[in-house]
């Protein structure tokens, strides 16, 4: 497809080249009780990457749902290569030529890698049947175009989550649409595969193609932007050139303020040993685990995707009882065989994906909140409602959580706001030990800043948190003390003092040892 469009003029004038593919103008959008946009603007050119950033609830998810066809607008305009559109259906966008990479995968399981990208789009034979050999030979030529290494015929459920992703990007880039939006395109996948997906970025670009890209990665903005537009509260805040800008004005762009220190000052010293965990071991998953854990210490845990991290803190919750090791409180060795035995010893667990294994999406924020402590407030068959309201009302206002009332459905809440209600939920329960699994994973600088001090604060009130990140910056700028895991194996426990990027890098790639 052609990268600019021709506005029609009277013959025998010059024609007028459109630099745009994408306008988006004065477009507003409105739900019961909130405004979601108001009159922003976003223009994409040919060849080129734009960042769209802005904290959760900015109203970024909404307009390109717009651009997308899932949701129309209130008032404004789009136009596609100079002229009008508008878009009853994702399908009529895709077959205009806007494609969507969505945060949430939207594959299905039983069906193969080829059956996916051409859902609905397969070769059909001269009988009217889908002609699968013609269909795996696309997919293996889009594939090979790619450089993605896998099978057409794989089953897509037993695929890794960071090879679905390349899938959902394969699918995406086989409409050979002139505008790809990429929402979140890199939460699941590892440093090797973003590498890979910028390498396919860079073709498209070159083809002419215009990307949207939102992410909430500051390094991965100045890596492949050309241009950054901001939005804060549903209004649009401007747009700059990315060599024009640095991490503290687009952080100010984006939060109205400077964040003077993202990660807070800690001076309160480490308490008594509360947990020990001793050769902890998880058949076929890792083995020889041990370290302590301190009241008011924040003990990080590093390594690349598919060292154990996730796994080790789902042991110690009992929600994958251990095969081998011993598991210690307070000098007493527990057996941890299922998540309420964990949550009766003082433990809580802030789990890695919100969307999966923490949210009740249909429910609303009170009923998401009071699920771990609800049998405490019942008895002789009633719940005492009142008691038990009040006490969610007041951790939102602790932990500032955004929602027009405990009412609303959780899923309409910004990530960060689902964030700080999940962890709400597990405070209530009062716990010694808080586990968190990525707990600033697809939410905004803002809301980082603020569950960083709020962590920082449970530490210094004794409380002794546990925190799996895969964001090296968070863990060395929270940690007093680090752990590094690799395929399985505890390669190494760093002091704050002598933890930096490129010694937890050679420990959690296996190339250096602990000494």
């Amino acid at each position: 497809m052609n990268a600019c469009a021709s506005v029609s003029n009277p013959a025998g004038i010059t024609p007028v080249i459109e630099p745009y593919l994408l306008e988006v103008i004065n477009v507003s959008k409105g739900f019961p009780g909130v405004v979601a946009l108001s009159e922003v603007q976003l223009r994409v050119r040919p060849g080129t990457v734009l960042a769209l950033m802005g904290e959760n609830g900015a109203g970024k998810s909404t307009l390109m749902k717009i651009i997308a066809g899932i949701y129309q607008p209130d008032a404004g305009e789009l136009r596609l290569k100079g002229r009008p559109v508008s878009f009853a259906s994702p399908l009529a966008a895709l077959e205009a030529g806007i494609a969507m990479i969505h945060q949430e995968l939207n594959l299905m399981p039983h069906m193969s890698v080829a059956e996916n990208i051409w859902i609905g789009r397969e070769p059909l034979g001269r009988l009217g049947l889908v002609d699968h050999r013609a269909m795996h030979r696309a997919t293996a030529a889009l594939l090979a175009r790619l450089r993605i290494e896998l099978d057409p015929q794989e089953q897509v459920g037993h695929l890794s989550i960071a090879e679905r992703q390349m899938v959902e990007i394969a699918k995406a880039v086989s409409y050979d649409s002139d505008v790809l939006i990429m929402d979140e395109p890199t939460s699941a996948i590892t440093d090797k595969e973003v590498a890979h997906l910028f390498s396919i970025i860079a073709d498209l670009k070159a083809q002419g193609k215009g990307i949207i890209y939102i992410t909430h990665k500051m390094n991965e903005v100045f890596a492949i932007a050309d241009e950054v537009a901001v939005f804060r509260d549903g209004t649009y805040i401007g747009l700059q050139r990315a060599e024009n800008l640095d991490g503290d004005s687009l952080i100010s762009m984006m939060v109205g303020r400077e964040l003077s220190q993202l990660f807070p000052t800690r001076d309160q010293p480490i308490g008594e040993r509360l947990l020990q965990v001793c050769d902890l071991r998880l058949d076929g998953v890792f083995e020889g685990v041990s370290f302590d854990l301190h009241a008011g210490e924040i003990l990080g845990i590093a390594g690349l995707m598919g060292s154990g991290r996730t796994n080790v803190a789902e042991t110690l919750f009992g929600i994958t009882p251990a095969d081998g090791g011993q598991i210690i409180l307070d000098g007493q060795v527990l057996r941890i065989g299922e998540p309420h035995v964990a949550i009766s010893q003082g433990l809580a667990l802030l789990t890695e994906d919100r969307k999966l294994s923490g949210l009740f999406p249909c429910l609303s924020v009170l009923e998401n909140m009071e699920v771990a402590v609800l049998k405490h407030y019942a008895g002789a068959g009633f719940v005492k409602h009142k008691a038990l309201r009040a006490l969610c009302e007041d951790m939102c206002r602790q932990l500032r959580v955004k929602t027009p009332s405990l009412e609303q459905c959780i899923d309409t809440l910004s990530g960060g706001n689902q964030q700080k209600a999940l962890l709400a939920r597990w405070l209530m329960t009062r716990p010694r030990i808080l586990i968190l699994d990525e707990p600033t994973r697809g939410i905004d600088v803002g809301a980082k800043a603020e569950i960083y001090r709020l962590i920082a604060t449970l530490a210094g009130e004794g409380m002794a948190v546990l925190m799996i990140s895969s964001e090296l910056p968070e863990v060395l700028g929270m940690s007093d003390r680090v752990l590094v895991m690799h395929e399985g194996q505890l390669m190494g426990t760093l002091d704050r003092s002598e933890a930096s990027q490129e010694r937890v890098m050679q420990l959690a790639s296996g190339l250096a040892l602990e000494h």
